[in-house]
């Protein structure tokens, strides 16, 4: 092919490194693929069994409204030992996604669940699984809806758009009077040019809850702040972080609000694009970081204060849920893919119903100690170590929608990045050889044209 003692084309060394890159990539990533073991429901690392059962909502995998089968949104039941008691799958009870689930003092479930353009919250059986009543709400995006005064419902209302108008609120909806009875508007407290986009996601406010007579702690994500509204007056009576001091909160989840022994107001609240769980006291009008725990979390969601002071936290992006103790310890571990978003401990009430660190003596910094997760073992994560921290949250949030469920994530960027030389040496073969191929098109059209007009 080539003349003696000559050296081989550029072309063929080039295609060779390419054949080369190929063969690594689409090898490294079988070989991944075989060597990986999937999340799956059921335990992880259980040190010591649970006081009780625990109910994990889980979101799942959606892409524009579509869930992926093999993904599904569901709740789920985990035994003291870690192991599933039972299954409630959303996509055969109509419910696309699902968020927030509060267990109510008679024993039952409230469910906060989507639909598309719609909200569906509904009380469940814990025995039968059966619906006891539901409301749809003219909402399209809720993360949070709560019982409060027997039969009001709480909703936090996100991607409220319309008419050139923000409308992200929270309101209370009075299920007698079929009708709602208050409202609060985030635009009043909040300026456009903050938060995400005005006309889509702007405040991505995910949780409201009512913490005492007259007052309201609401989640404003994508402003990186937890508030206090006052009922009466509207006004904020108190604000934690502000709109990109991420060093404080970074996109957070479900803040509780405790009280320590001598009545100073504390949060806990899952920090989730920072990837860690803090608590902050409020100590003469200034807020203060009292408890910082980190370690391999992937966007942790959720975090409740014990009655016995350890701390249930749900780490979505690694698909579990964990029990640890003040100073880190992961006692409890099971697992809940895909994405789970909120989890209870029956028996313990809804949210936070422990003591604050500062009473436990735990006050500082920590590392979570124990559990099965590798610490930051996905391509999301490495890209965000790299300081792509846009690129590495939209990989993690998306690519696990059409990742199959056997494949790990590192084999889907092998597979990816192969798919992507080969189309490139598509191309680059086209460009390089379309002097040969115009000819032999030619070529063709003349004989084609030659046995139609028989010349």
């Amino acid at each position: 092919m080539f003349s003696s003692g000559s050296h081989p084309p550029r072309r063929w060394l080039v295609r060779s490194v390419l054949l080369v890159v190929l063969v690594v990539l689409a090898g490294w990533a079988t070989a991944t693929t075989f060597a990986y073991d999937p999340a799956t429901l059921g335990s992880g690392a259980v040190a010591s069994a649970a006081t009780n059962q625990t109910i994990v909502s889980v979101q799942g995998f959606h892409f524009q409204g579509v869930g992926n089968e093999k993904k599904p949104a569901r709740l789920v039941s985990v035994a003291p030992d870690g192991s599933t008691d039972w299954v409630y799958n959303g996509s055969k009870h109509g419910a696309t996604w699902f968020y927030d689930v509060d267990p109510l003092p008679n024993g039952n479930l409230l469910v906060t669940s989507t639909v598309p353009g719609k909200t569906v919250v509904y009380e469940l059986d814990r025995e039968t699984r059966e619906r006891v009543w539901q409301e749809t709400l003219d909402a399209e995006d809720t993360h949070d809806v709560d019982l409060i005064n027997g039969d009001q419902l709480l909703v936090a209302n996100m991607r409220n758009y319309e008419d050139g108008v923000n409308r992200d609120r929270i309101y209370v909806y009075d299920l007698g009077k079929d009708e709602i009875v208050w409202q609060w508007q985030a635009r009043r407290h909040f300026p456009r040019s903050g938060g995400g986009e005005y006309t889509g996601d702007w405040t991505h406010v995910n949780d409201v809850d009512k913490i005492a007579d007259g007052q309201y702690l609401v989640s404003v994500r994508n402003f990186d702040q937890v508030i206090v509204v006052n009922r009466s007056t509207k006004a904020i009576d108190m604000r934690l972080g502000s709109d990109g001091d991420h060093d404080t909160l970074y996109e957070q989840h479900n803040p509780d609000y405790l009280e320590s022994e001598n009545g100073t107001p504390t949060l806990l609240v899952a920090d989730s694009e920072n990837d860690r769980v803090v608590e902050y006291a409020r100590r003469g009008g200034e807020w203060k970081r009292t408890w910082t725990l980190t370690g391999p979390f992937k966007w942790p969601r959720d975090a409740d204060r014990l009655p016995n002071g350890n701390t249930l936290i749900t780490d979505s992006l690694n698909h579990r849920v964990i029990e640890v103790t003040p100073r880190g310890r992961v006692v409890w571990e099971t697992y809940a893919p895909w994405a789970p978003y909120d989890s209870e401990r029956i028996g313990t009430g809804d949210g936070s119903n422990g003591p604050t660190i500062a009473d436990v003596n735990a006050t500082g910094n920590y590392t979570l100690d124990g559990g099965t997760v590798a610490t930051n073992s996905s391509v999301g994560a490495w890209l965000q170590r790299q300081g792509l921290s846009d690129l590495g949250e939209r990989y993690s949030h998306v690519v696990p929608f059409v990742r199959p469920v056997w494949m790990p994530s590192w084999a889907f960027a092998g597979y990816a990045l192969a798919g992507v030389v080969l189309v490139g040496w598509g191309l680059g073969e086209l460009v390089a050889q379309r002097r040969r191929l115009r000819r032999r098109l030619g070529r063709l059209g003349d004989r084609v044209y030659r046995t139609i007009t028989g010349g």
